[in-house]
């Protein structure tokens, strides 16, 4: 469950994001980036903020995990993207998700166990009232996935696709999303609005 605060934030996801893409080879500036999805996972110790954008540009879809922290990663300032300030919660860091453990290990459980998105609510007059999502995700796998202990290395991009080295587990992300070509792996599925064909957006490999 995750619960999303009322709250004034500056600079805006969609201002942080615009700033990002044209800094990332995998990005072909063709339009103005435009917010057409979003969906987040849980973060068990409820520290991490967890929510991948799905953002349009030109004709190009591109997927834009991030990770909200209260306090900065160590280790992680090459994947900083930057700093919010939320009315709320105060100070909060921005990362690529993709080099964030507990993105690593939502993201892999998601695909493993064949969970969805996290469900949303809004805190409204202290009282908590679901929030429709704007895009929906699911795993492939079964509830009964196991997950293996995982040991995230720093994550590497290459035509699109960012890969994940985590111990016995491989994850990969579409940064371009495109419809799925590999049937059968264990994958990340979703669909938002003008896009009712689940579209993959990421996969997993165990490795030996």
């Amino acid at each position: 469950m995750a619960i999303i605060h009322k709250a004034n934030l500056s600079p805006t996801k969609l201002e942080i994001i615009a700033d990002y893409l044209p800094t990332q080879p995998w990005f072909i500036q063709d339009g103005t980036p435009e917010l057409i999805g979003a969906y987040r996972f849980d973060d068990p110790a409820g520290e991490v903020g967890l929510e991948t954008h799905v953002v349009a540009a030109g004709e190009r879809i591109y997927q834009v995990p991030l990770s909200y922290r209260g306090h900065e990663l160590g280790g992680a300032e090459e994947w900083l993207i930057g700093t919010m300030d939320h009315s709320v919660l105060g100070k909060r860091w921005v990362y690529d998700a993709c080099a964030d453990p507990v993105y690593v290990s939502a993201l892999a459980t998601a695909i493993l166990t064949g969970q969805q998105e996290a469900e949303q609510f809004v805190e409204v007059d202290g009282k908590l009232e679901p929030r429709p999502g704007t895009a929906a995700v699911k795993g492939s796998g079964t509830p009964d996935g196991v997950i293996p202990p995982l040991e995230p290395q720093p994550p590497v991009t290459a035509g699109g696709v960012t890969v994940i080295d985590a111990g016995a587990l491989r994850l990969e992300i579409a940064r371009r999303v495109a419809p799925a070509r590999h049937p059968g792996q264990l994958t990340l599925d979703g669909t938002w609005a003008g896009r009712e064909v689940p579209v993959r957006l990421a996969s997993a490999e165990r490795l030996p």
